[in-house]
């Protein structure tokens, strides 16, 4: 019996109440409940950049870190829309909590849609319901930036057993994660782009820190660099290869818990927007402040942000289960261009809501205060940076038709 089956097994046997899950308790009052807690430590989590503890403590306490993980294997089937909706509930709270929270929402997303069937990633399903274990991701690596399509390190072949030295240039929240799920070249001969996909639990690997993580926002995620040395079996490699993976669950899974986490930051500075301009429109016996024209174009950018997220999650759901259209040029492209849009309308959202508050927008020490939502908000278009983005789907697109009519 593996290590990882014997405390599976440990476990299902465990009797505790921690373990159960009172259906009684919506996903929306649960991801309440971590908020709470997120929001009251945010402050503090982005002037240490430290790791949000509590947060990622209330979301295990409240089940949702195995939230996706179908009821077969312990979980409880959460959707795309449950997730999405708690990314936003946490971005409103605290963006880094948010943040991680979404990182290892799209890794577990991976690992429901195409680990099913492998009895190793089952069982690590069966553990991340039960455990509530934290998933990091390793995407970027060495000179790449954020062109996960191509890799350097490769996967070694030892006898019965495979091993990864990885150059990993950030890896979020990596020294605090029970496992992480990383790309690499299928084998040392292997194209750049011939690439897999394989989870090592906390036991398979170690990491030795290479870059420190001192940023204008997004403190808390901790996304250092290492050197990630991992050792494990063959059947940690995920069946499908990389390219599947990514077209069909990494990169829409990702976009739209991102997209969604940027839209909670935007909506908390919204809020703080109309509450300033509220208060002042009272002092000044109705009328308008200066700033009021900025919280009308920021209420009205949130208003599209999230239509936008919206309207992709259900594009996205309709065609979930159709390879070929979750493939397709135009899917791509499209849950692609929803990365870069929103990511600039939250920007714009925040700068509005700023200046809708004014000078009390840009001290730190206010109850309308939105320079920690602009600084967190500012990673957003370099997160897999837009130009790179754009560059990549200008040149898609010069192999598609340019379409003779609005219904064509």
């Amino acid at each position: 019996m593996s290590v990882q089956e014997a405390r599976l097994r440990e476990s299902d046997s465990d009797d505790s109440e921690q373990f159960l899950f009172d259906r009684s308790v919506s996903f929306a009052q649960r991801t309440a409940a971590v908020a709470a807690i997120a929001a009251a430590d945010a402050a503090e989590v982005d002037r240490e950049g430290r790791f949000p503890q509590a947060a990622i403590d209330a979301a295990r306490k409240e089940r949702l870190l195995g939230a996706q993980i179908p009821a077969a294997f312990g979980g409880y089937g959460a959707s795309i829309f449950d997730i999405t909706d708690m990314c936003y509930a946490l971005g409103r709270a605290c963006s880094s909590s948010a943040m991680i929270f979404a990182m290892h929402q799209t890794k577990v997303a991976c690992l429901v849609r195409h680990g099913t069937g492998s009895q190793w990633h089952e069982t690590l399903m069966r553990r991340v319901a039960a455990e509530q274990l934290l998933l990091a991701s390793s995407t970027t690596e060495g000179q790449n930036g954020g062109n996960i399509r191509s890799s350097a390190a490769a996967i070694q072949r030892n006898g019965a057993g495979i091993s990864l030295v990885r150059n990993a240039t950030v890896i979020s929240y990596g020294a605090q994660a029970d496992g992480i799920v990383t790309i690499a070249r299928r084998a040392g001969d292997a194209a750049a782009s011939d690439q897999v996909l394989v989870a090592f639990t906390k036991d398979n690997y170690t990491l030795e820190r290479s870059l420190e993580w001192e940023t204008l926002g997004m403190r808390g995620t901790c996304s250092a660099g290492f050197e990630l040395k991992a050792t494990g079996a063959p059947e940690q490699i995920f069946p499908e290869s990389y390219d599947k993976i990514h077209a069909q669950t990494m990169t829409p899974v990702a976009h739209l818990c991102w997209s969604s986490v940027w839209a909670g930051i935007a909506a908390s500075a919204v809020e703080r927007a109309q509450a300033f301009t509220r208060k002042a429109a009272r002092g000044a016996g109705g009328q308008m402040p200066p700033g009021a024209a900025h919280f009308t174009s920021a209420k009205m950018a949130l208003t599209k942000l999230r239509a936008m997220i919206t309207a992709m999650l259900d594009t996205y759901i309709n065609h979930e289960h159709d390879e070929r259209a979750l493939s397709s040029l135009d899917f791509q492209s499209s849950i692609n261009l929803l990365k870069v849009e929103a990511s600039e309308l939250a920007v714009s959202t925040v700068m509005h809501a700023m200046r809708a508050c004014g000078l009390s927008g840009y001290r730190n020490d206010g109850d309308f205060s939105v320079g920690r939502q602009l600084r967190d908000i500012l990673s957003s278009p370099l997160m897999i940076n837009n130009d790179r983005i754009l560059s990549n789907i200008a040149t898609a697109s010069l192999m598609s038709a340019i379409p003779a009519g609005l219904r064509d």
